[in-house]
């Protein structure tokens, strides 16, 4: 018998979880759709997706079970990363509904308007990967020409956001301040600010051409 799973990702707020929660319950409500499975995270979306259960998640669900989120974002950190999900879902022949985004798809095929959406997704990821690799390639040139440290200093400690400085540098360029980025990673403004001055992150704003 298929069964129905809810996932749902949220911040330490109680009211985030609680506002999902209802968003969901009242789309079943109308429908008579029975949750039979809750994944509740409190977590950042920067973390893996094996601590975020995806992997987990994606297992658990085979073909004709429904899996239902409140909207799109609570699945990735990026939409290269939704849409891989979003494909393995489809290829497992699970039905997935994302509320928000009225985005309904059901034993592997989509209505017109959830194939252009999905593709439109396809495209935007494909285009904020090419972004970010130019973004930060032009960036690390740049501070090379300047004779700037890349990467750690000397006698810093070793940080888990070691592996994402190239994103973080990206994100500096594009403006954002070091308490909104520090929100993306899930660390405090004071842990991201360290990071950044340890590392010798700088914003170099990027000439839109």
């Amino acid at each position: 018998m298929a069964k129905v799973t809810a996932y749902l990702r949220v911040s330490t707020t109680k009211q985030d979880v609680d506002n999902q929660e209802l968003e969901i319950l009242k789309y079943c409500s109308v429908r008579d759709i029975k949750v039979d499975t809750w994944f509740k995270l409190a977590m950042s979306s920067s973390k893996s997706m094996s601590k975020r259960r995806i992997n987990e998640l994606l297992n658990s669900l085979n073909e004709g079970d429904i899996l239902l989120v409140s909207e799109l974002s609570r699945l990735g950190r990026s939409l290269s990363q939704i849409v891989s999900i979003v494909d393995v879902l489809v290829s497992k022949k699970v039905e997935f509904i994302a509320i928000k985004q009225n985005i309904h798809i059901k034993d592997g095929e989509q209505d017109i308007s959830t194939k252009v959406m999905v593709s439109t997704f396809a495209l935007m990821a494909e285009i904020e990967k090419d972004l970010l690799s130019s973004r930060t390639k032009v960036a690390l040139a740049k501070r090379r020409e300047q004779g700037l440290t890349l990467g750690r200093k000397k006698g810093s400690r070793s940080s888990k956001l070691d592996d994402r400085v190239d994103e973080i540098q990206s994100l500096l360029d594009r403006g954002l301040n070091k308490s909104s980025i520090g929100k993306i990673f899930g660390v405090t403004p004071q842990s991201m600010s360290y990071f950044i001055r340890t590392r010798g992150l700088t914003p170099n704003i990027l000439v839109k051409s």
